[in-house]
């Protein structure tokens, strides 16, 4: 049997299939899946399917390893929002959730099978230095020294640069809106407070309301220009339509929210996409013809593994990321921090190495002592 074209995404679409695949279509499926971070999801698609028993062992096996560590990245990341929670508590700021950690504390389908890198969280952006003072004292540091990172984040964009808690090694982002203020796209941070929903849980924390927690993922996928974890991100807003469609006009109300917020164009994207990779049944809100943007997403949202990509793909991903950067920032702004970052960011990476491996030096010759 010749090896499908795109098998993971074939999986996510249709798992009741998965019984049909090869063990060539396995052996991409794995490889993809991995890549894309959604080997643990694939083993509860399967489950939810009623597939597993009849995979191979082998595969069942490599599911089932994933899933386990899955479920451990969930106990971290809960354990990691109720601390952070209570840390802010402390000095009376509120802490909203937002994507993977919101996905867990709020127990939704999306959070089952999802491994996460970080943590994002948003706090009111008057409260930024307090903030940051409170999680210094628990233990949180800036992860990056570049003054130019530092300045870019802290003037233009949503968040300050991120924070790695200098004993558990956890990456925390801070957010004080869901776009950067350069954006072309200005969702009020205000209207995402005013609607959020507050946890039963350690510490002032929320999640944002249903709607808001797909404009935010449509938001992050098509608004940005990086995709590595495209197809994951692709998935999570699936995962999430598919759990609230069912309430009554849901679907209605998300337009009426993503007008509200400025979000109309990556929401149309993400239901779109999701409907023509992952067979999500979505109502959509526009339907017009888009060959270019077609031809770019649908390679940029592949997995990021080189058994997913055709000629046009590095092409289609340069195309994406130039794109997602013109979105964040106007071009008066943009040129110079492309330049900077393609080559004197460079420079500034090999000072910081060099100096690194100068007091490693002199901590070896202290050892020696």
């Amino acid at each position: 049997m010749k090896p499908r074209a795109q098998p993971l995404i074939e999986a996510l679409a249709h798992p009741a299939s998965l019984d049909r695949f090869s063990l060539a279509d396995w052996d991409r499926v794995i490889r993809q899946a991995r890549a894309a971070g959604l080997l643990a999801t694939l083993h509860h698609a399967a489950v939810d399917a009623g597939q597993t028993e009849r995979l191979p062992a082998r595969v069942r096996a490599q599911l089932t390893a994933a899933a386990e560590v899955a479920a451990r990245h969930r106990d971290v990341m809960h354990w990691e929002a109720e601390a952070i929670g209570q840390t802010l508590e402390r000095i009376g700021v509120p802490v909203m959730l937002l994507k993977g950690a919101a996905y867990v504390m709020a127990d939704l389908e999306a959070a089952r099978g999802r491994l996460f890198g970080d943590i994002d969280i948003l706090v009111p952006r008057g409260a930024l230095a307090e903030v940051e003072d409170a999680l210094g004292r628990d233990g949180w540091v800036q992860d990056s020294r570049d003054a130019y990172d530092d300045r870019y984040y802290r003037r233009w964009m949503h968040e300050i640069p991120a924070r790695r808690h200098a004993q558990r090694g956890t990456v925390l982002d801070v957010h004080h809106n869901i776009l950067p203020l350069t954006a072309r796209n200005q969702p009020a941070a205000r209207d995402l407070w005013d609607a959020a929903r507050r946890l039963d849980a350690p510490g002032e924390l929320y999640v944002p309301c249903a709607e808001d927690l797909l404009l935010h993922s449509a938001a992050h996928l098509f608004l940005n220009g990086e995709f590595d974890r495209g197809l994951r991100d692709l998935n999570d807003f699936r995962r999430l339509a598919r759990q609230f469609a069912g309430e009554p006009d849901f679907m209605a109300r998300l337009a009426t929210r993503a007008e509200r917020l400025d979000l109309v164009r990556p929401l149309t994207y993400a239901t779109r996409y999701a409907n023509r990779l992952l067979a999500a049944g979505l109502e959509e809100t526009a339907t017009m013809s888009m060959p270019v943007m077609d031809a770019l997403f649908t390679r940029g949202l592949r997995p990021d593994h080189a058994s997913a990509r055709d000629a046009l793909t590095p092409l289609a991903l340069f195309a994406l990321y130039v794109r997602g950067h013109y979105l964040r920032m106007p071009f008066h702004l943009l040129l110079p921090h492309l330049l900077y970052k393609a080559t004197l960011a460079k420079f500034h990476d090999t000072e910081i190495r060099d100096e690194n491996a100068e007091k490693l030096a002199r901590f070896r010759a202290f050892l020696g002592k």
